[in-house]
């Protein structure tokens, strides 16, 4: 398994638990993080430096990249697994697989979770099917992409749809003595280094204005546990008039508990809408990253999986780029903040969106590691049939 970032390795777990259920006996090595290592896989190397986001810093990091691809490479070649799984990441994983391909081309590639060729350039599905075996996509909109090009693809549907943990909302005011009747803000400001300081910083901003206006209101912080510090030392005087936690045991629970969440785009969109939270969504990359992206890579309005799922509409408010601005963002909260009805209209809104993201019965996970399991069942074969 290997897994670059936090989303991935989140991901990898999930399907490495799926796996042993399956087949307790497996023996399973990898490269990631906290999440891998909390199921006892210890990663073979650091792969802290790739918590990089866009393209100019993709750049700057692109010694980091190319050094970490080729001791990633290293790693696996000297385990001679069945399958190597790579866990979304494009460029990092397309690079592994490059260099596991060249020098050991019997093993079998599976790449979990695409690019997003339905929305930034569909050339990316010809490299990929030049590289794996297998691919295991989310949405059925991907499959016609590799159809030219003979690539094998499994549609898993999305993987936050399939946590079906639900939190316990008064669990988490009881813990954090906030009273049942208090309004809650949940502030998800980001898992990736860039993100606290791009997007973290107007939402801050906009949690504390809310704050000023009702000083009953209750603000929780959630940064992921890998930019934890980064964001308390960034915002060391948060603290004094909120709650910063990191417990990603808490995590569902402080969904549930709040009356609203501000949160920088990615999975937890997905993970607010299944647990009935309504949410407004920010983000912020470089200028150059977004300007190459407007202008020749991206292809949709919006970046929220709830709107894009929406035929391209804004069911969730976003404030993206030039719009991520405080006041625009704590405006928009208060105004729900003061409007039960407001909430539950957004609320429907959401609900829609989600239903039409839900497909299939099994769950990510399970069917990510059947598709593992058979490709390392045919990898076996395959050398039993050369030796023999």
């Amino acid at each position: 398994m290997v897994a670059a970032e936090t989303s991935g390795d989140l991901l990898a777990r999930e399907v490495v638990e799926d796996i042993r259920r399956r087949n307790p006996d497996a023996h399973i090595s990898g490269i990631g993080g906290g999440e891998l290592a909390s199921v006892g896989i210890e990663s073979a190397i650091d792969i802290s430096p790739l918590s990089i986001l866009g393209f100019v810093e993709g750049l700057r990091a692109y010694g980091d990249v190319v050094r970490l691809a080729d001791a990633a490479a290293d790693a696996i070649i000297a385990d001679d697994p069945d399958v190597i799984v790579l866990v979304d990441s494009w460029g990092f994983m397309l690079r592994v697989a490059q260099r596991v391909r060249l020098r050991a081309p019997n093993i079998r590639l599976v790449k979990l979770v695409g690019p997003q060729v339905w929305a930034t350039r569909p050339g990316r599905a010809k490299t990929l099917a030049s590289v794996v075996d297998h691919l295991l996509c989310i949405h059925d909109l991907e499959v016609p992409f590799y159809e030219p090009f003979g690539l094998k693809t499994t549609v898993i549907f999305n993987p936050a749809g399939s946590r079906h943990v639900q939190g316990n909302g008064s669990s988490f005011r009881a813990g954090q003595s906030i009273p049942e009747d208090a309004k809650l803000v949940l502030v998800l400001p980001g898992s990736r280094p860039s993100e606290i300081k791009r997007v973290a910083p107007e939402l801050v901003s906009a949690a504390k204005a809310l704050k000023s206006n009702d000083p009953n209101l209750k603000i929780v912080f959630m940064p992921a546990s890998n930019v934890a510090t980064q964001f308390r030392e960034d915002f060391p005087g948060v603290a004094s008039w909120s709650i910063v936690s990191s417990d990603p045991g808490a995590r569902y629970d402080a969904m549930a508990a709040a009356n609203l969440a501000l949160a920088c785009s990615g999975t937890v969109t997905t993970e607010l809408a299944m647990q009935d939270t309504p949410m407004i969504v920010a983000y912020k990359t470089g200028w150059i990253t977004w300007a190459l992206a407007r202008g020749l890579l991206y292809s949709k309005t919006h970046i929220t999986l709830l709107n894009i799922v929406s035929d391209d509409q804004e069911v969730v408010p976003e404030f993206v780029q030039t719009r991520l601005k405080s006041d625009l963002i704590a405006a928009a909260a208060q105004d729900w903040l003061t409007d039960p009805d407001k909430l539950s209209a957004q609320l429907d809104r959401q609900r829609i969106a989600l239903d039409r993201m839900k497909e299939g019965d099994r769950d990510a996970s399970e069917i990510a590691a059947g598709v593992i399991l058979d490709e390392a069942a045919a990898r076996s074969a395959g050398s039993i049939s050369l030796q023999s």
